[in-house]
């Protein structure tokens, strides 16, 4: 036991310890037998680290920023601003694109396949030409982009009419009588005197809205054939914004001979419908002649022969193959009359420009040419002044960035009543067996004739110098320019090469604020304004190097859509590609396929309010599409 008051080494040397780790000193005074404070110690070494504490909670996410710019469109990828809106059934083409000014949009399916079998959800099956209509949706106000169809996939996709918003209806089919309303059926074409049918077809194409109130109006619809067709639709808006069918019609073409393959077509800025005749002439650069009384057999013949009177009468060629108007189109006898003014070509169809005046017109043919007409009078096509394109390519070749200048040349001034009694001069020609030595004699415009009327000759040349027995001798007139067009075009110089070039549409409301400067799109300053047309083939005529379009043959069989920037007076003197198509060869005979995710054989197009253009496939794709086109999103 120790003295507590007496400090041992021991001791000491543990007070020391623990004084140096507290960091201070402790001395013990012996002789006192106090504890005092010594003098602070050196520091020791620093300890080492502890552990690391929990992480705290995440903060909130940032702002997102803004989008980047869209990359070029990779393999199997769809060209940027391209949407699939709809597909039509196997074996359709897609026709019949229009928009009223409600917003209301219909289309076709022309020509499906018969063996389709599959309902849609109305329980209709697409195996006959269709016309139908899109429900619960304005199509002038599409979102600015929205998920594009998918490629049909099942077979119950590929038979039925698909779309990407609201929902397709069909309105009429192919032989429909609508509960007695139309006897004959939709699409039958009855002979002049309306009492044998003389043809059915399938193929519905052009359509055009007539409004006659608040969802109420007329829907006429080519019925593309030999002969022709068109009918007539009285639709009114029920309860479910859906379209009820008061009536329906057949249009009666007695009164200017019938019609011929009627195809696309557009609606006036006077709301009147016009309506196209293709598939009528054989005016190709090798012919030398109209041909019509050597041809042993036509289509155009057949039918039309058996249309006018039974086979008793001859069809006159030149009655055919002109741009039919519908006047009266809202009252209980609708009068067609033939603009012999805006010439005879193949055409798919014309437009008038919100001016009333101005026409351009396409011609769907091997080596055709593209026609301007200025009326005398606004809203008058019964007199004034043809024009064909001359055109100036670009110094390169190929499709996507070649594009044209344009200068019109003039053919000809006429009127309805003066080109109609030439034409009169050719009917009742009867047909004629060559003789034996080959010969025979000529009655339509010759070749020969379409240079006299170009060197200005004042006589048509006699029979004998290569003329024809109808006019020889007469005094010169502009006939050639109006009902041999081609050839009168041709012979000035103006572009005869074309291939397939077919519909051609242009905005009304972003054509009057470009070119007029009156206020007409909401939310948009439109500068300039295009009329847009579309070339299913881009192969023969304009790909074989020679003449004035020498293109290569990238796309050949896919096509392109190109457009014409307004200026002043609705003139264009330019053409701009927007849209090929992209071919993928296929190991098939070496034939050219087109991209499933582009566009393949554009026919026809139809450019909204908002500058995005609709554009119907008349392809070789399994299911034809229809496409919504956002120029915009390309630039």
């Amino acid at each position: 036991m120790y003295n507590k008051t007496k400090l041992t080494s021991a001791i000491l040397a543990a007070l020391f310890a623990s004084a140096f780790i507290s960091g201070c000193s402790i001395e013990a005074d012996t002789d006192n037998d106090e504890v005092v404070e010594g003098p602070q110690g050196p520091k020791g070494d620093a300890g080492q680290d502890g552990a690391d504490g929990q992480n705290g909670a995440d903060g909130q996410n940032g702002t997102d920023g803004q989008d980047g710019t869209d990359g070029l469109a990779g393999p199997g990828s769809s060209t940027i601003g391209l949407t699939r809106f709809a597909t039509v059934p196997l074996g359709a083409e897609v026709t019949g694109a229009f928009v009223t000014t409600d917003g209301d949009f219909f289309f076709n399916a022309q020509h499906p396949s018969g063996t389709n079998t599959t309902e849609d959800k109305n329980k209709d099956v697409i195996n006959r030409g269709t016309v139908g209509a899109v429900y619960g949706i304005n199509i002038n106000k599409l979102p600015k982009s929205f998920p594009s169809l998918p490629v049909a996939q099942t077979q119950a996709e590929m038979e039925t009419v698909r779309v990407a918003a609201g929902e397709y209806h069909v309105l009429g089919q192919n032989g429909d009588t609508f509960d007695g309303k139309l006897p004959n059926g939709l699409g039958v074409i009855m002979n002049l005197q309306n009492q044998q049918e003389v043809a059915e077809t399938d193929n519905p194409d052009f359509n055009g809205f007539i409004p006659t109130g608040t969802g109420e109006g007329y829907l006429y619809t080519n019925w593309e054939y030999i002969p022709g067709g068109m009918s007539r639709m009285h639709l009114k808006k029920n309860d479910m914004h859906q379209w009820d069918i008061l009536d329906v019609e057949m249009i009666d073409f007695s009164s200017v001979y019938g019609t011929a393959a009627n195809c696309f077509g557009s609606v006036t800025p006077w709301n009147t419908p016009l309506t196209s005749e293709e598939w009528t002439i054989d005016d190709d650069s090798s012919r030398t002649s109209a041909g019509w009384n050597t041809r042993a057999d036509s289509g155009l013949q057949t039918g039309l022969n058996t249309y006018i009177n039974g086979d008793q009468v001859f069809p006159n060629p030149y009655r055919y193959g002109y741009i039919v108007e519908i006047q009266d189109a809202v009252s209980a006898t609708p009068k067609p009359v033939k603009h012999f003014t805006l010439g005879r070509v193949e055409h798919e169809n014309s437009v008038v420009m919100p001016d009333q005046r101005t026409v351009y017109t396409t011609q769907d043919d091997t080596g055709g040419v593209l026609l301007k007409f200025v009326a005398d009078q606004a809203g008058d096509l019964s007199s004034g002044t043809l024009y064909a394109a001359k055109l100036t390519q670009d110094a390169s070749n190929e499709p996507l960035v070649t594009g044209f200048d344009v200068s019109w040349v003039e053919l000809g001034h006429g009127n309805n009543a003066q080109i109609e009694a030439w034409i009169a001069e050719f009917d009742n020609i009867a047909p004629e067996t060559k003789a034996d030595d080959g010969s025979y004699t000529e009655r339509y415009l010759t070749l020969t004739d379409v240079s006299a009327w170009v060197n200005g000759d004042a006589n048509y040349p006699a029979l004998a110098n290569g003329g024809n027995a109808t006019t020889e001798g007469k005094a010169m007139d502009d006939r050639i320019a109006f009902i041999e067009t081609r050839q009168a075009a041709k012979a000035k110089g103006a572009t005869v090469e074309f291939r397939k070039l077919e519909g051609i549409n242009v905005n009304h409301n972003r054509a009057i604020e470009a070119v007029e400067g009156t206020d007409m799109i909401a939310d948009e300053v439109v500068s300039t304004a295009y009329v847009y047309f579309a070339i299913s083939d881009l192969d023969n005529t304009m790909t074989d190097g020679q003449g004035d379009i020498q293109l290569n043959t990238r796309v050949k069989d896919c096509g392109g859509v190109y457009r014409m920037p307004l200026e002043a007076n609705y003139n264009v003197s330019r053409i701009e590609p927007v849209l090929m198509g992209a071919t993928m060869t296929s190991g098939v005979s070496g034939s050219m396929k087109c991209n499933v995710n582009e566009i393949a054989q554009p026919d026809n197009v139809l450019v909204l309010d908002d500058g995005r253009i609709m554009i119907g496939e008349d392809g070789n794709q399994t299911n034809n599409t229809l496409w919504l086109y956002n120029p915009k999103a390309a630039q």
